[in-house]
């Protein structure tokens, strides 16, 4: 067992991490410390060979193909018989007494004036040195053939060696072996080849905090997602990952823990773990596994600030950032070129795009900033909207196309600029229908609808007030909204301007959420539980972000007044109800099956119309005449009904 780390150890562990590199410097260190190292290799049999690297250069221990052989049905003739024939003046050739098929020795030579009959594939016979094709004769009882058109010396004839000679190189070192390299290995004979070893790459997840899926989630417990995506990751890129799951963030145990791992495999990779709070243990036990040891602690990078980068004994140990967005663009940025080349890969080459952006995205000088986006396609090109979930959301990358790089020297990307963003993806998956706006439980349900139906949906929820912006943009189909104009009394119509024309949706009830009980709220209508909340200094609330329809009906009922929570801004009814459910908060504004699903006490505000802005260039779409088809159906009301949505009447 080891000691605890004496003071002046902890005081070193953070001036390190205080110790901010740019990129570059990290990514150089780490691989001048790693590289050139050599390659390990083994044999493998072709049926195990898939995706990896060969090591040596494959000469052809065989001629392929082997004998000359027929490459269509027919008869294997003497070309300078049929010399002089034509439609008018055929050639009568006599036919050898058998027919070759594959498989079949010829025992019988063609000579002057004969034929032998021949299937594709089969062995040339001796004296032949072309094949006549079967349409192109005529036969003459059952013991001879009429050709009426000359040929050419080899026609139809594959020679001995033609495809591959022996003794030639027919795949090279660093080759990375696919279906079509297995066949050709197999074409020669080969049955096993030496190929690059898969690095083995241990996975630890740490954290007292993490809970493995399927196991029930405690209080304060988050679910690991990054030992199962880091492990994929590793699996995509070369490795071979093995996952060891989830270690508290006990010295001793996570030292022996990975002590171990080290020792029985060659890269060793965690997430967590990597900041410079009392909890962080990791890399003063990477100072105690091997020399060299921590070659960058921070590295100037957003997200991934706090990644760790190490090697230990020859042994790349990396601890990556515990926000699963940190953790995944820093392994493919600065651990993904190490892996591949110790693979024996050559670098990964991902496909870019350029797209505009329609905001202005910001960035924080002197760190190399990763900027997720999805990409629409408007008017005049691919659009590109920043995610904007931050480092520690899951869905960023499943909902992201890829992402762009904003320089550590600049602090923002100004809207309208042209970008090139990494695609996740060989190409750009162009949805078949684009939704920009309000985002709202009942909008699921239709696209739910719609996918059932093969129609790929991309909905980005930026509020009512974003959506409307993209849409008269011409970035996508329709823009849900829910908003009020106190000066009409009317929902939505009046924001719509040129080009737009309105789809109703559904009503929904907008309420102020408190926990059953709460005798503040217990019993109250609405204008006076909004008076009691204010009216107490310690009741807390929790906002929506800015652009929401449900801001706007917030800052309605507040006025002037800004209470405690109020800059307490998610972006999602969800949020706000579970703000409300955990005691974050003690009241804010959601619809009514949100606080339902919650358990939570809603108090009626109004009853607000859910409706979609239509771009009328783009009606005429089948994905939007499907939207507007599924809208209508019995299957659809009855589902919104359900969760507690009703029909416009």
């Amino acid at each position: 067992m080891t000691n605890s780390p004496s003071s002046a150890q902890q005081k070193s562990g953070q001036e390190q991490f205080l110790t901010i590199l740019s990129r570059e410097a990290a990514l150089a260190g780490f691989e001048a410390a790693l590289f050139p190292r050599p390659l390990p290799t083994e044999t493998r049999t072709l049926a195990d060979v898939l995706g990896l690297v060969l090591a040596e250069d494959v000469a052809v221990p065989v001629d392929v193909p082997p004998f000359d052989r027929s490459n269509v049905d027919g008869f294997a003739v003497r070309a300078a018989d049929l010399a002089a024939a034509s439609e008018t003046r055929p050639v009568r050739l006599e036919l050898n007494a058998e027919a070759i098929a594959c498989g079949t020795v010829p025992q019988l030579p063609v000579l002057t004036g004969t034929a032998t009959s021949i299937a594709t594939g089969g062995p040339l016979p001796r004296g032949a040195d072309a094949i006549v094709m079967v349409e192109h004769t005529h036969p003459v009882g059952l013991s001879a053939i009429e050709v009426g058109r000359g040929i050419s010396p080899g026609q139809f004839v594959s020679n001995a060696g033609s495809d591959m000679a022996r003794g030639e190189v027919v795949l090279r070192t660093g080759t990375q072996i696919g279906s079509r390299e297995i066949g050709m290995l197999a074409a020669c004979g080969i049955a096993q080849v030496a190929v690059a070893r898969r690095p083995r790459v241990a996975v630890l997840s740490t954290g007292d905090e993490l809970v493995q899926p399927g196991e029930p989630l405690r209080a304060a417990g988050i679910y690991d997602a990054n030992g199962p995506i880091i492990a994929a990751a590793v699996t995509e890129n070369g490795g071979e990952a093995h996952f060891l799951g989830a270690f508290p963030d006990d010295e001793a145990t996570l030292e022996a823990a990975m002590r171990e791992a080290l020792a029985a495999h060659d890269v060793l990779i965690l997430s967590g773990g990597t900041s410079k709070g009392a909890g962080d243990v990791t890399h003063r036990i990477i100072g105690r596994l091997g020399k060299p040891g921590i070659i960058a602690h921070g590295v100037a990078l957003k997200p991934g600030k706090p990644l760790c980068l190490a090697v230990c004994g020859g042994k790349p140990v990396i601890v990556l950032p515990g926000f699963p967005t940190s953790a995944m663009f820093t392994f493919h940025d600065m651990v993904v070129p190490a892996l591949r080349r110790m693979a024996g890969l050559s670098p990964r080459v991902d496909a870019q795009v350029t797209a505009r952006l329609p905001l202005r995205v910001p960035s924080e000088l002197g760190r190399t900033e990763f900027v997720m986006v999805s990409l629409v396609q408007g008017q005049g090109g691919l659009t590109a909207y920043p995610t904007g979930k931050g480092s520690g959301a899951i869905t960023s990358f499943t909902q992201a196309d890829g992402f762009i790089r904003i320089e550590a020297l600049a602090d923002h990307v100004p809207a309208g600029a042209d970008v090139p963003v990494t695609l996740f993806t060989p190409r750009v998956r162009v949805p078949d229908l684009i939704v920009i706006g309000s985002h709202c439980v009942g909008l699921d349900l239709v696209v739910g609808e719609l996918s059932r139906r093969g129609i790929s949906v991309r909905s980005l929820s930026v509020g009512s007030l974003g959506g409307l912006a993209a849409a008269k943009r011409g970035e996508c189909d329709l823009a849900p909204i829910h908003l009020f104009d106190p000066k009409t009394r009317n929902y939505n119509a009046p924001f719509l301007g040129d080009g737009l024309e309105l789809v109703p949706g559904w009503r929904r009830m907008q309420g102020l959420v408190f926990r059953r009980g709460d005798e503040r709220f217990e019993g109250l209508g609405a204008e006076d539980a909004v008076h009691a909340a204010l009216a107490d200094p310690d009741c807390m609330m929790v906002n929506r972000n800015q652009g929401s329809g449900t801001r706007i009906l917030i800052d309605q009922l507040l006025g002037a007044e800004r209470p405690d929570g109020y800059w307490n801004q998610p972006r999602t009814h969800n949020a706000v109800a579970a703000a409300v459910a955990q005691k974050r908060a003690d009241w804010g504004v959601t619809i009514a099956p949100v606080a339902r699903a919650a358990g939570l006490g809603l108090i009626p505000l109004t009853e607000e119309h859910y409706d979609f802005a239509l771009v009328c260039a783009r009606k005429d779409r089948p994905a939007v005449h499907a939207f507007l088809e599924v809208l209508q159906t019995d299957e659809v009301h009855s589902a919104l009904e359900r969760a507690g949505f009703s029909r416009p009447g």
